[in-house]
């Protein structure tokens, strides 16, 4: 059936037009906004036409568009309250929208412990995993930056390179020994959501006066994370997304643990009013309130250092 091929290509339009921009569309989805562009695309090809417009207020729909959008989103808002209500047949499911970076590097590494002692509890975390994504509000959603939700934690930022670059800077002008060093950075997405990092970093701390901003930018923290292992260069990241590689020593923080800036958005969780009743949602909430627990301690434990 056509209309169930393209279904998630529709569902990225309608959202799109709602929210008025591709990266909300993306937030909401808990995927890129290249992957919502994609979906988008491949409906405008299979009809020939173009269906999104730009301007100043956002997005807006084409003529085509503008004539099937009125049934389009009461589709999906139907398809919402179908969700809703026939939610007990998911008991054992629980859909997952988060921070991209954070599902990765934090959330995934700790996951493990949870479904050993949870075996029949199954997920779908941005859009993959042990069931189909379902269509809807998630059960669970874990932002960074302002808004609703319990704040989680407020992570710390500090610089991480390769064991190999931190011994190439050990003995150099302790004032200026990150002039000329390779740089890495995260591509801007949203700015009032933006995390800190060199521009900042030197901005408070010196140690480099020329082209803070220089460098190769990633998408994501993920894929440069990776280059610093190869140690093709210094980066500045989350404490909560590198403690494992601190405690390996397969990155390291070339600088005293007091050289670190606190982010200016904490992560937060936001349960959906009715999946908040739920056996499964809440044991799973309160072992991820107890995981972030851990990583405030550890976060804390940078502030101690700034006050010896």
């Amino acid at each position: 059936m056509v209309t169930l091929t393209h279904l998630k290509s529709l569902q990225a339009v309608e959202l799109s037009i709602r929210k008025g921009s591709l990266k909300a569309a993306a937030d909401t989805l808990g995927i890129t906004p290249a992957a919502v562009g994609q979906r988008v695309r491949t409906l405008e090809d299979y009809l020939g036409s173009d269906l999104l417009l730009r301007g100043r207020s956002g997005l807006r729909p084409t003529a085509q568009l503008e004539n099937a959008l009125a049934d389009l989103q009461m589709a999906f808002a139907a398809l919402e309250r179908v969700t809703d209500t026939l939610d007990f047949q998911r008991v054992s499911e629980i859909q997952i929208v988060a921070d991209p970076d954070w599902a990765d590097l934090w959330l995934e590494p700790r996951l493990g412990t949870f479904r050993e002692a949870n075996p029949n509890i199954l997920f779908c975390i941005n859009g993959s995993g042990d069931v189909p994504l379902r269509l809807g509000v998630p059960d669970i959603r874990i932002d960074y930056g302002e808004g609703p939700g319990e704040a989680l934690f407020t992570d710390a930022f500090l610089p991480v390179t390769g064991p190999d670059n931190a011994r190439r800077i050990a003995g150099w002008d302790p004032v200026l020994q990150m002039e000329g060093m390779p740089l890495l950075h995260l591509k801007r997405q949203r700015d009032d959501v933006d995390h800190p990092g060199w521009v900042e970093w030197f901005q408070k701390f010196g140690h480099r006066e020329s082209g803070p901003d220089r460098g190769v930018h990633y998408p994501n923290a993920r894929l440069a994370l990776d280059a610093v292992r190869q140690n093709v260069g210094f980066f500045v990241c989350g404490l909560s997304l590198v403690l494992s590689d601190l405690e390996d020593g397969s990155i390291v923080n070339p600088f005293s643990l007091d050289k670190h800036l606190i982010a200016p958005h904490p992560y937060r969780l936001i349960l959906r009013a009715d999946a908040a009743k739920r056996p499964q949602v809440q044991r799973f909430a309160a072992w991820l309130r107890s995981k972030a627990i851990e990583t405030r301690d550890e976060i804390q434990k940078l502030g101690d250092c700034s006050s010896d």
